[in-house]
């Protein structure tokens, strides 16, 4: 897959592209990401990006010529592949949406920095507006990275199990179930046994109703929309919950 990333900060970008999974995923051709200057596209001797904006008002606000001339001479007119808004004002991004993008084979991302856009921008460029979080952050940069990672995740290769990210948080509606590794005792506190079984079906079972269990302490609102079997929905009646209102048990278990 492939990422074009235009920012006003291309530095930013370096160290984290290139450690861990995601170097590992460049490095096996199983991702591409390109960082576009943008200041590369102002036009005049000085590279303007921003101006005060009409109207008055503190801040300053991105030009649309540089932002344009960037898209237009990396990705054509029309781009030839979505191109998403980073920004406070956009819709949530959520594990189904990355799941969505990661099937595309190419995606652009547009960073802002300064008080935001000209309108024109997102009237006439951009294809979508994608949020992390209800907050206000420096720039758009950091909200690339989430994106490109959590979209990479779920790229057939990236994750050393094939499977890994389909058990992940969220992944399946679901908070995910405790983790535990050695030792099997840790100042008295124990993993639980059957962890320690090898009975994978067992296994299967407790990690099934674990998640159902925190999900159902941390994220309950979840569950409105989660695919639940007859079995969860069981599990869960136990533990306290009703379609119309949630009893949520205490959650003791270690992260």
């Amino acid at each position: 897959m492939k990422f074009d990333v235009f920012s006003l900060l291309p530095q930013v970008f370096h160290d984290y592209l290139n450690s861990s999974i995601l170097l590992k995923a460049i490095e096996n051709k199983l991702i591409a990401v390109d960082v576009h200057d943008i200041r590369d596209w102002a036009p005049g001797k000085h590279h303007v990006t921003d101006e005060p904006p009409y109207g008055g008002g503190g801040g300053m606000v991105m030009k649309p010529e540089p932002v344009f001339n960037a898209v237009e001479a990396v990705l054509g007119n029309p781009p030839v592949c979505p191109l998403i808004l980073l920004t406070p004002q956009g819709r949530l991004f959520t594990q189904k949406d990355a799941q969505t993008l990661a099937e595309l084979p190419r995606l652009a991302l547009l960073c802002g920095r300064y008080e935001g856009f000209d309108e024109r921008i997102r009237q006439h460029l951009v294809t979508d507006e994608i949020s992390i979080g209800d907050y206000v952050l420096t720039g758009g940069e950091l909200p690339a990275l989430v994106l490109i990672d959590a979209i990479s995740r779920n790229l057939p290769g990236v994750l050393g199990d094939p499977d890994g990210a389909w058990d992940d948080s969220h992944a399946g509606g679901l908070l995910e179930y405790p983790h535990y590794t050695r030792p099997a005792s840790y100042r008295d506190w124990e993993v639980p046994e059957v962890l320690l079984s090898g009975n994978h079906a067992r296994i299967a079972a407790w990690r099934r109703e674990e998640s159902l269990r925190r999900t159902l302490a941390r994220r309950p609102e979840l569950l409105n929309e989660a695919e639940l079997s007859a079995a969860d929905l069981k599990t869960l009646r136990a533990l306290g919950w009703t379609p119309d209102g949630v009893v949520a048990e205490e959650d003791n278990q270690p992260d």
